[in-house]
């Protein structure tokens, strides 16, 4: 297609295929140029274009210095004529335009003034009924315009000329333009602007979009076509070429002047402490956004000096898709990410009888954006493309191969959310059975088996959830069961401590002898069960230390609070105190205790056992207080301080340890007298000491 595009290659083609002989057959050409064959050939296109802009360029000054100097063989006068009546036309029109957007400057003024601290509902209404008013103030200038051409301009005949039309029609274009330019940015009014810009930025954007979007307007719809009037061709497309330069030129300038602003922005995400795709793709753009953007404007114009018919449309086109692409998908992520800020409410009742379900309702948000925005992100990524014909993405997806591939993928999608959806009731409902508050009272043993339940079931749900889905992706899922059952042969072999572990937890779950919250000594420690699993138990001793025991190492479980429990106080009194009397005061401890606050409790009497053992200073008298499973220990506490409080006030001694010394006696019973000046004189000359 080139070579029939280019003339010198078709008419070298035409050349080389006069020159060979009948016959001969044509020597076989590569189906696709390579890279630096298509890169020469675009280069001596630009080139060649440039070459012949310059030409032209130099071309239409000879045939401007020739009109001026009268050898140009034009009408002068008929081209005086059409000057003084476009000039006229431009005039009335713009002076029109003035006056009419000076109109609606004030009553936009007078409704920005309205509206600024209004809610969003007023300001809306407001900001349709400015744009509304603008664009009517620009249809109103137009027809001025079209009024002043043909009225006053025209003269008799009425008529108008083309070039008069082609400004009318530029100027209805490009005021378009502005006004959609004016509703986003809106400089003067904040009030009434969309974007939330401060009015230095504002004002800034639209004093250089305005002139850039008036200047190539202008050029490709008015001075240009114009100049084609009376000018060779090429003077019209030197303009263009000229005016598009400037254009590029202006707009680097203003690409590097807010670079580092816009740079700011698009760290913003990353610097806020997200970690997210968009964020870190915020972040590597953002470091040459500005290279990137200016290189794709000189490829742009590059694109159009080669081939302005065929290529420019196709760049400008991808590129406007491309454009409205990446601004759907980011409405999206805005608005999934704003309902992610709202949250999930659930109704107060729900609250009250799943109080875990909410937090953990929430708790998905943050992963499910994080799979809209990466969904989001591919599906924008497949679109631009698809506009630039990158990939078929469409025509694959129309395909059979496509379609199946699609199906799988969204099936195997549908059964992770409907596995979601069970884990999440089913943790619900152990939740709702756990909440003392609703129904019966849950047992340690039903705490027991529900976390239990509650692990098993979540394993055995994930191997299901993820068998079918390799299943629906076209994944044959017979050799993973296979293979899972002779890695478990393997492991049952190799992991013999392993299998120990769960055989001996499944008997102690059976005999039901320990369950969570219990105080039991077990593997040499003592504690409150924490976590009770198959192979393992987790018990927090005294000090707060966790321990983790495996059922192997298990040879006895001692469980202290298995159906009710004994408290069993020992006192040790001395041997000169009356024992019926130390027993009435334990009965007198045992009612106070009784009628103190854990008196609900105790189950049962003061089991009174009387001596136990004779001691070197002291006499132990035992008695034993039954109570509830867990509660001996606070019981015997208060017992002991009630005790204590008893025998102080009745005066009976709790001895501690201490020596008597026995001087011996004589066969008629009198023992010697103790020298204690002797003695001391003796420990003396033993000290050193006189």
């Amino acid at each position: 297609m080139r070579v029939l595009e280019d003339d010198k290659l078709r008419a070298d083609l035409l050349q080389r295929l006069r020159q060979r002989p009948p016959g001969q057959a044509a020597p076989a050409q590569p189906s696709e140029a390579g890279l630096a064959q298509r890169v020469a050939e675009y280069t001596r296109a630009v080139a060649e274009q440039s070459a012949e802009a310059v030409s032209a360029a130099l071309q239409a000054a000879r045939q401007i210095g020739s009109v001026f100097s009268g050898d140009s063989g034009l009408d002068m006068v008929r081209l005086r004529d059409a000057g003084l009546a476009l000039a006229l036309v431009a005039a009335g029109l713009f002076a029109s335009f003035l006056v009419v957007r000076f109109a609606v400057e004030a009553v936009q003024g007078s409704l920005a003034r309205r509206v600024e601290r209004a809610s969003w509902a007023p300001r809306l209404a407001a900001l349709i009924g400015a744009g509304i008013l603008d664009l009517a103030g620009v249809a109103l200038a137009w027809g001025a315009g079209y009024l002043i051409a043909l009225q006053l301009v025209g003269g008799a005949t009425r008529r108008m000329t083309l070039d008069q039309t082609l400004l009318l029609n530029a100027f209805l274009v490009i005021e378009f333009v502005k006004v959609a330019m004016r509703a986003v940015l809106e400089p003067r009014h904040p009030g009434l602007r969309v974007l939330r810009l401060d009015d230095t930025m504002a004002a800034y954007w639209y004093f250089w979009l305005a002139r850039l979007v008036s200047l190539m307007g202008y050029t490709f719809l008015f001075a240009a076509p114009v100049m084609a009037l009376y000018l060779p061709a090429a003077a019209a497309q030197a303009l263009k070429v000229l005016v598009t330069l400037t254009a590029l030129v202006i707009t680097i300038i203003i690409i590097l002047q807010n670079r580092h602003s816009v740079r700011r922005r698009l760290f913003a995400r990353m610097e806020a402490g997200r970690r997210d795709l968009l964020a870190r793709a915020g972040h590597v753009f953002g470091r040459y956004w500005h290279i990137l953007v200016i290189t794709y404007l000189v490829g742009i114009f590059l694109v159009w000096l080669v081939n302005p018919a065929r290529a420019l449309p196709f760049v400008m086109a991808a590129t406007v898709q491309s454009l409205v692409v990446a601004l759907i998908g980011g409405l999206v992520v805005a608005f999934v990410s704003r309902l992610a800020n709202v949250g999930v409410r659930l109704p107060e009742d729900i609250r009250l009888r799943l109080p875990l379900l909410e937090p953990r309702l929430q708790a998905f948000t943050p992963r499910v954006l994080q799979i809209v925005r990466t969904l989001v992100v591919l599906g924008v990524l497949l679109a631009v493309a698809q506009a630039w014909q990158l990939l078929d993405f469409a025509g694959w997806l129309a395909s059979a191969s496509g379609q199946r591939l699609t199906g799988s993928v969204i099936a195997a999608a549908l059964i992770v959310l409907v596995g979601m959806g069970i884990y999440v009731a089913m943790l619900s409902w152990v939740e709702y059975r756990l909440n003392p508050d609703f129904g019966t009272v849950p047992t340690a043993r039903e705490k027991t088996l529900l976390a239990l339940f509650r692990n098993a079931f979540t394993t055995a749900l994930a191997v299901l959830v993820l068998m079918l889905a390799l299943g629906q992706l076209g994944l044959n899922i017979a050799p993973l069961l296979a293979g899972a059952g002779v890695l478990g042969l393997a492991i049952g072999f190799g992991a013999q401590k392993f299998v120990q572990d769960i055989i001996t937890g499944v008997f102690i779950q059976f005999e039901n002898v320990m369950n969570e919250g219990d105080v039991v000594e077990v593997g040499g420690k003592s504690g409150v069960v924490e976590r009770l699993t198959i192979r393992s138990v987790s018990v927090r001793s005294l000090d707060g230390t966790l321990h983790l025991i495996p059922f192997s190492s298990v040879d006895q479980v001692s469980n202290m609070m298995k159906g009710f429990s004994f408290h069993v106080a020992e006192m040790g009194v001395a041997y000169r105190e009356s024992i019926p009397e130390v027993k009435e005061a334990m009965a007198e401890a045992f009612a106070s205790l009784q009628a103190s606050e854990h008196g609900e409790r105790i189950i049962g009497p003061l089991e009174m056992q009387g001596i136990t053992a004779f001691g070197d200073s002291a006499i132990t008298v035992r008695a034993r207080i039954k109570t509830l499973p867990g509660a001996q220990w606070a019981a015997g506490r208060a017992y002991n301080e009630l005790l204590k409080e008893v025998f102080d006030r009745r005066g009976i001694e709790i001895p501690f340890p201490h020596l008597t010394l026995y001087m011996g006696a004589d066969k008629a019973g009198a023992a010697p007298p103790l020298n204690l000046s002797g003695q001391l004189a003796l420990a003396g000359a033993s000290a050193g000491k006189p």
